[in-house]
C-alpha cells in the first residue's frame, strides 16, 4: 500500500511544471475582503494595491469543455493563477469542470445566469437571474460566492445595490484583447492586449475561456507578458 502511494504520488509531480525561473509565475496573492465593493478602471477605481507592472488574470463566459481545459493547461504550464467569472447555466451543466478550476486552484466568480442584458428587464428579473447563478454557484463548489462581473459590464442600480447587500464584490476590468472579434491570430491577440496594457500600465484584464482562439493562443500571450515584464498578481477573497 505504501509503494503504491508512492507511485501515484510520484505520477502526479510529474506532472506539474516545476515552476523555475523561466515560467512567467504567480508574482503574489492579493486577498480582498468579502464587501460590497467595486473595482476596475473601466468603471470604477483600480484595484486596491495593485501597482504599475502587474496584471490580475480573468476569464469569462465559461466552463466550457473544449476550451477551458487548453486554457487550464497553458496556465499550470507558466505557474500562472486566475480569476473565472462562470456563467450559470454552463456552471450547472459542467460542474465538475468548475470544480477542476477552482481544484487547480484559480479563483471562481460569477457572471451572471444567462448572461443577459439586464437594462431592459424589469427589477425582479435582475434579481431572479442573481438568485439562479448564486445558488448553482453554492450547489456546484459548496461555497458562497464573493465576486460578480455584469454580463457586458452592463451595471444596472438594481444589481449593485444587491450585491452590495449580499457583499458581493463586483469586478470590471482595465484592459483586454477584444478576443471576442473572429478570425484574430495569437499575435494579433497579444499585440491588442499588450496595447491596452501599455495604456492602463496593468491591470484587470479581460479574456474568455470559450473562445477557441483565446485558448490556443495562451501560451503565446503568457510569453508576451513575460517578455514585456510583467508580474501577475493572484486575486482571492478572505
Amino acid at each position: 500500500m505504501g509503494l503504491l502511494l508512492s507511485m501515484v504520488l510520484a505520477a502526479a509531480s510529474a506532472t506539474q511544471p516545476a515552476c523555475g525561473p523561466d515560467v512567467l509565475g504567480t508574482s503574489r496573492t492579493l486577498t480582498l475582503k468579502r464587501e460590497g465593493a467595486a473595482w476596475g478602471k473601466a468603471q470604477h477605481a483600480a484595484l486596491p494595491t495593485l501597482a504599475p507592472g502587474e496584471v490580475v488574470l480573468t476569464f469569462d463566459d465559461g466552463p466550457r469543455p473544449e476550451s477551458t481545459p487548453v486554457i487550464l493547461k497553458a496556465l499550470a504550464d507558466q505557474c500562472v493563477q486566475a480569476s473565472f467569472f462562470m456563467n450559470g447555466e454552463p456552471l450547472k451543466q459542467h460542474a465538475a469542470l468548475a470544480r477542476q478550476v477552482r481544484d487547480a486552484g484559480h479563483t471562481v466568480g460569477m457572471h451572471g445566469y444567462r448572461h443577459e442584458h439586464f437594462s431592459p428587464l424589469q427589477p425582479t428579473a435582475q434579481i431572479a437571474d442573481l438568485d439562479a447563478i448564486v445558488a448553482t454557484y453554492r450547489a456546484a463548489l459548496g461555497v458562497e460566492p464573493a465576486a460578480y462581473r455584469f454580463p457586458f459590464l452592463e451595471e444596472t442600480p438594481t444589481l449593485m445595490k444587491a450585491l452590495a447587500e449580499r457583499s458581493i464584490t463586483v469586478m470590471s476590468v482595465d484592459a483586454g484583447a477584444e478576443d471576442w472579434l473572429p478570425d484574430q491570430t495569437p499575435q494579433m491577440l497579444a499585440d491588442k492586449l499588450l496595447g491596452e496594457l501599455a495604456k492602463s500600465g496593468g491591470g484587470v484584464v479581460l479574456l474568455h475561456d470559450v473562445q477557441d482562439q483565446t485558448a490556443r493562443a495562451m501560451p503565446f500571450l503568457l510569453e508576451a507578458l513575460k517578455a514585456k515584464g510583467y508580474q501577475v498578481v493572484h486575486l482571492r477573497w478572505e
